[in-house]
């Protein structure tokens, strides 16, 4: 049967539909959140913590995966990174990774090393990145937290990324900014991370 002209411009308009769906979905930049419980939504459902919220800001242009993991250290990091960046070919990779070789007192020249390691792994796969900077509790003493704080600062120097300080001073001078464990911020923070994290990827024209 030969198809009318209705049809044949409706056949036309559905293709066009397919393939712009179809475009969308291929042509999405991929973006890859690694770290630990800073950006897995430690103590609240997935949906609340900073990364999705980041995901649907940025709406159907952009493909973002959470690979992060709670209680991962840079060695752990480190290790199943290979075989995320295969799965996942990021085109730019959030790197969030450290605080747990701090709270257990680990070297931070192995630290160190791990991102070190993470940066060239990232950027022989061909992505960007941007390293993420935390901090820790005063009881670990100024000197020991100066020498951890540092590492990210001259990683970032070294290897000119964007760089972003987790670390938020009034977050923990705020009543409900930070979990009961002192460690982790909250439900309430997680919008005003996710407002501080677009701002810097804005700048750094990653997005």
């Amino acid at each position: 049967m030969i198809p009318n002209r209705s049809q044949f411009k409706f056949t036309l308009a559905a293709l066009f539909l397919l393939c712009l769906s179809f475009s969308q979905t291929s042509f999405a930049k991929k973006i890859l959140v690694y770290g630990d419980s800073l950006s897995a939504a430690y103590g609240m459902d997935v949906e609340k913590g900073w990364a999705h919220l980041l995901s649907e800001s940025l709406g159907d242009k952009y493909q973002l995966t959470n690979a992060s993991i709670s209680g991962d250290t840079s060695a752990a990091g480190l290790a199943r990174l290979p075989i995320t960046l295969e799965e996942f070919t990021p085109e730019l990779v959030i790197l969030e990774l450290g605080a747990n070789d701090g709270l257990q007192g680990l070297p931070i020249k192995r630290m160190r090393e791990n991102l070190e390691k993470m940066i060239k792994l990232i950027r022989t796969s061909g992505a960007d990145v941007a390293l993420i900077g935390i901090s820790l509790p005063p009881t670990y003493g100024p000197r020991y937290i100066d020498q951890f704080r540092s590492t990210y600062t001259e990683l970032a120097e070294q290897y000119e990324l964007p760089f972003m300080d987790f670390y938020r001073e009034e977050f923990f001078e705020k009543e409900g900014y930070i979990q009961e464990d002192g460690l982790h911020p909250t439900e309430v923070t997680q919008p005003i991370v996710l407002e501080l994290l677009l701002d810097f990827l804005t700048k750094e024209k990653l997005l």
